[in-house]
């Protein structure tokens, strides 16, 4: 599997999304990532929820770790993406939001919307999502880790024909304390 340790990162793009896509990926090449382009011709870019499937095969299949995908809002390539297994999307615009994203919901596949946010916005996002793992940064605060390891671990396993059946309630729900939130903590 090519990972986030190793620097290697999996991207793609639909026609709206493609100016943003290639400032985050010359980015991150100037910043020693080896990124693989799925979508490195703007003429030949499939519709936005191809290359959210496409992204999300990627993580499905084990051959990367992450992704970063991008159109126009940054919405519908995150909803596409999100119907493959084993992929937790989100889509985010702020460097905040794309940091938590992968802190606190361990999400693998970072979608953003070139309509809305600035190129260089864009690659911070990028670094404070692929800098980040669940519960970094986080350290101080008490049960933050165990917390979101099991929302993550519960949508992972998600039996929606089980949660029915249990009266739409989790079947075996884990528990967690999580501490008040830490004094100062801004994002």
């Amino acid at each position: 599997m090519k990972t986030v340790r190793s620097k290697q990162i999996v991207v793609g793009a639909d026609f709206a999304g493609f100016p943003l896509k290639e400032a985050v990926k010359g980015h991150l090449q100037e910043r020693g990532w080896t990124v693989t382009d799925l979508t490195p011709d703007i003429s030949s870019a499939p519709m936005y929820h191809r290359v959210g499937f496409a992204l999300g095969a990627k993580i499905a299949e084990g051959e990367f770790e992450r992704a970063l995908a991008f159109c126009g809002t940054g919405m519908g390539i995150h909803i596409a993406a999100s119907k493959v297994p084993h992929v937790h999307a989100a889509v985010c615009e702020t460097v905040p939001s794309a940091k938590r994203a992968a802190a606190a919901n361990n999400a693998n596949l970072l979608a953003m919307g070139a309509f809305y946010v600035a190129e260089r916005t864009a690659m911070a996002m990028a670094d404070a999502f692929l800098e980040s793992e669940l519960g970094t940064g986080y350290e101080d605060w008490e049960g933050f880790y165990e917390y979101h390891r099991i929302g993550y671990d519960e949508c992972e396993s998600f039996d929606y024909a089980a949660y029915k059946a249990n009266g739409f309630e989790v079947v075996n729900p884990q528990k967690a304390l999580l501490a008040p939130e830490p004094k100062g903590l801004a994002y």
